[in-house]
């Protein structure tokens, strides 16, 4: 049998195999009690259940999957559902880095797990075209959110402190496209 040189990282890829494997079992009980005549609010309950029970689990997010890059947030696939109902990956949030204002082309829920990340929610305006800004909240190591797919729901996510945040998410994408079929970038209102 060939053991690993260090045996601490085989016990360490050990443990975040078996937290994926809680969050994956965690998510499966989501979409059993949910279904599409009880919309996203079933789901929802879910997948924030599955998200709270994620953050006490310190061996889901590795060392590599909280590498933080230079010029924009990273983003670090964790999980894909072999049957492309979802995907979870951590975000990693260099200081001063944002998304840009969005809404979702489907599903999300997110839970921070480090730091702090300040919410700006958003209200779409269809007649005018654009996103006005309603109110921002910071959103501590702990909180947790799940939001339905389109644009009453939209929002920026941002670090504004001075040390990396993470946070970490589950869409309802295939892993090949969480980076491409998540987000619907809008447009803001001007300044008056």
């Amino acid at each position: 049998m060939n053991l690993p040189a260090e045996p601490h990282r085989f016990r360490a890829d050990a443990a975040a195999t078996a937290a994926v494997e809680r969050l994956r079992i965690a998510l499966e009980a989501a979409f059993e009690t949910a279904s599409p005549a009880r919309g996203d609010e079933a789901l929802g309950h879910g997948i924030r259940t599955a998200l709270e029970a994620a953050l006490a689990d310190d061996a889901l997010v590795t060392p590599a999957q909280r590498a933080c890059g230079t010029g924009t947030y990273q983003r670090h696939l964790i999980f894909a559902d072999p049957r492309g109902r979802y995907a979870v990956a951590s975000l990693v949030w260099p200081p001063g880095q944002a998304s840009p204002v969005h809404a979702h082309h489907t599903w999300c829920g997110y839970a921070v797990l480090d730091g702090t990340l300040t919410e700006t929610l958003y209200t779409w305006d269809e007649a005018a075209g654009h996103a006005r800004e309603t109110r921002s909240r910071p959103r501590a190591a702990g909180a947790v959110s799940f939001a339905g797919r389109g644009r009453g729901a939209a929002h920026r996510l941002a670090n504004s402190g001075d040390a990396p945040v993470v946070s970490l998410h589950v869409y309802g994408v295939t892993g090949q496209q969480i980076g491409t079929h998540v987000n619907d970038v809008l447009p803001l209102a001007h300044a008056a």
